[in-house]
């Protein structure tokens, strides 16, 4: 695979301005995009999301643009051509996806390509490519 960009994180916390106040303002992670339920940090040009649930308790399943995502997860932000060569090795040896890969916010800022998959032991891993990598981080 050529240029890989970024790691990226997605893990729960138990109250998102508690974590937003910590990664934030103490570490000094520039915040990104975010609603009630996830915040994005550019974790030193990592991508880290911070997912909670409605009743501030961790979730196992947050949310992001109207889906469900498996939380915690992990993987990597790709250049286009390596996440259609992986979409492709992964179809061709037969893995089940838990999220096909597909275009998420489409015609919004932040719109990328993803998709989801498990390991044999259960982790969840979701590796995605952005339309436009300076996008990553914008609120």
């Amino acid at each position: 695979m050529s240029a890989i960009a970024q790691f990226h994180l997605a893990f729960p916390v138990r109250d998102l301005d508690e974590a937003r106040r910590f990664y934030g303002d103490t570490i000094g992670c520039p915040q990104g995009r975010s609603d009630v339920s996830y915040q994005d940090f550019d974790f030193f040009g990592h991508h880290l999301v911070a997912h909670i649930g409605g009743d501030g308790a961790p979730l196992q399943n947050g949310r992001f643009d109207g889906e469900a995502v498996p939380v915690p997860h992990f993987g990597m932000n790709l250049d286009r051509e390596s996440w259609e060569a992986l979409a492709k090795r992964l179809k061709a040896a037969g893995v089940s996806f838990h999220e096909e890969p597909h275009l998420r916010l489409k015609g919004k800022p932040g719109q990328h390509v993803t998709m989801f998959l498990f390991d044999p032991s259960g982790n969840a891993l979701e590796f995605k490519s952005f339309d436009d990598p300076e996008q990553t981080f914008i609120p």
